[in-house]
């Protein structure tokens, strides 16, 4: 299985960490998304990632779709059994997704536009969004113990992402995110490895 990925996305982490999790082995294919190269349109006409090609040739995006596919492959091993639990590991994933939205709008909003035309507006609201679903997250962390699911995988992702972009600038009044990373780690070592990073050039 290929996964197109990127280093410092906070998905391409979720799926990264879910894979290897799940014990389904991959390579990585680093791709950059702003090239639009064939490699990734071809496989994915969005032009985003992680894009998922599995071995029997199924293209599978985005990176929700991609957490079910690597839990059906793997004999469901990423989604409790029991629906209300699942409902709620799936909410969680849903609003790290959502927060990764926001903070990737923010990010893109600085780093692409002209300083004179950054829309400080703009960038109020995704983070007022960023700031609600972090409050939420904090009075709603699920349990974490030995048995992970997609909604942890999610959170580590977003985590890592902050931590990434976002250094000091996230972390007062929510201790239980700012610690989260520490517990995940000792049941998750891969997570050093897979969180997103800045690859080296």
């Amino acid at each position: 299985m290929k996964i197109l990925t990127s280093s410092a996305s906070p998905y391409s982490a979720k799926v990264r960490m879910a894979a290897r999790y799940a014990g389904l082995p991959f390579e990585e294919v680093a791709t950059d998304t702003a090239s639009e190269g064939s490699d990734l349109v071809d496989r994915n006409p969005l032009g985003k990632i992680p894009t998922v090609q599995a071995e029997d040739g199924t293209v599978v995006f985005d990176s929700r779709a991609i957490m079910q596919y690597l839990d059906r492959e793997s004999g469901r091993k990423l989604y409790p059994r029991n629906t209300a639990k699942r409902t709620q590991a799936e909410v969680l994933e849903a609003l790290c997704d959502g927060i990764m939205d926001a903070l990737i709008l923010v990010v893109y909003e600085r780093r692409f536009r002209p300083e004179e035309k950054v829309h400080q507006e703009w960038i109020d609201k995704q983070w007022r969004r960023v700031e609600r679903g972090l409050d939420h997250l904090e009075a709603n962390l699920p349990r974490t113990a030995k048995n992970l699911t997609g909604a942890h995988f999610a959170i580590a992702g977003l985590l890592g992402y902050l931590a990434l972009r976002f250094e000091g600038k996230w972390e007062r009044g929510r201790p239980k995110l700012k610690n989260w990373t520490t517990k995940f780690e000792k049941i998750f070592p891969d997570y050093a490895e897979l969180k997103p990073h800045v690859a080296e050039s």
